[in-house]
């Protein structure tokens, strides 16, 4: 199947995604829209255009083997009650992923090493999450909240449940962090305003109330856990490298990218050492999946780091 690309100009080709419920999915091939239209113009005129492709596509009876990367430092006082900080690894095939989301990655790790290299007393277990299978919706860390913490399906929670404090993602882009989505918790308003108030000359002030969707937050809040996803500055990521062949290292903000590392560095500190865990919203209805939406297959295993011994 031949396609023009679904938005995007200038070379920019947007990948498009197969249909998992489907068993009639043919290998597609995505032309820019310049050239995929010189082609129809072609055959409007009524001359004859040929087309030639080595496509090689592979099709597995069972799913790919998908995986979860987890690493923490452990707490002190409160070592069984966890923070947690996190994005998701895997990308499309356009680009390299860069900045959706290894920028997200990097932060992330960069977080971790800097609480650890200023060696700083934390009562509570930060954890990093590197997810898996987030772009097939959210799978590795739907699976993850399932198997630690309640299947939304039944929701009766974990021991763990009781023990978690928060999560917070990052999986914008490459641009500033500028607030933080609240996530319909108000309660975490006067926190986050307490919180942001050092970054202000950053430009890290904005603190929202809705909902946002989209990313790997949802799996904790699917479950009445606090997670939260950071407001960032859009730059090119909607217009150009979001799931595009853009995607790649030339499209990287250094300096965004360290000023998103030290304000989430920060957040996950102040909840690391918060007398209380932060608080939470009422706990949802069990909620079946619905038709067609997509649902871990089981749980995906995780990758240990090298923890850092305290």
């Amino acid at each position: 199947m031949v396609r023009e690309s679904s938005e995007g100009d200038a070379g920019t080709v947007y990948g498009l995604g197969g249909d998992r419920e489907s068993k009639d999915n043919v290998p597609t091939i995505v032309l820019e829209a310049e050239h995929y239209n010189r082609i129809a113009r072609l055959l409007d005129h009524k001359f004859p255009v040929k087309l030639t492709f080595d496509v090689k596509a592979q099709f597995y009876d069972d799913d790919p083997a998908s995986f979860n990367v987890i690493a923490e430092i452990p707490g002190k006082a409160k070592r069984d009650e966890v923070v947690m900080v996190g994005a998701h690894f895997d990308s499309w095939h356009l680009g390299t992923g860069a900045t959706d989301n290894a920028a997200g990655d990097a932060v992330a790790i960069e977080v971790m090493r800097i609480l650890k290299t200023l060696d700083l007393k934390m009562d509570r277990t930060v954890r990093l999450a590197l997810w898996g299978g987030e772009e097939e919706g959210l799978l590795g860390s739907r699976a993850y909240v399932k198997e630690h913490f309640a299947d939304p399906a039944v929701m009766k929670p974990t021991a763990e449940h009781g023990h978690f404090s928060g999560y917070f993602n990052l999986d914008n882009g490459s641009g500033k962090i500028r607030g933080i989505n609240l996530q319909d918790n108000d309660a975490m308003r006067p926190i986050f305003e307490k919180w942001l108030e050092p970054f202000k000359d950053l430009g890290a002030s904005t603190i929202a109330l809705r909902n946002t969707g989209g990313t790997d937050h949802l799996s904790f809040d699917a479950v009445g856990l606090p997670g939260f996803q950071f407001i960032q500055d859009p730059l090119d990521y909607a217009t150009r490298t979001h799931h595009s062949n853009m995607d790649v290292y030339d499209r990287i903000q250094p300096a965004d990218l360290e000023q998103a590392a030290a304000i989430i560095a920060s957040m996950v500190y102040n909840a690391a050492t918060r007398p209380e865990k932060l608080p939470r919203k009422p706990l949802p209805k069990p909620r079946p999946p619905r038709p067609g939406e997509a649902t871990p297959a089981g749980t995906a295993p995780s990758v240990g780091m090298a923890a850092a011994p305290r």
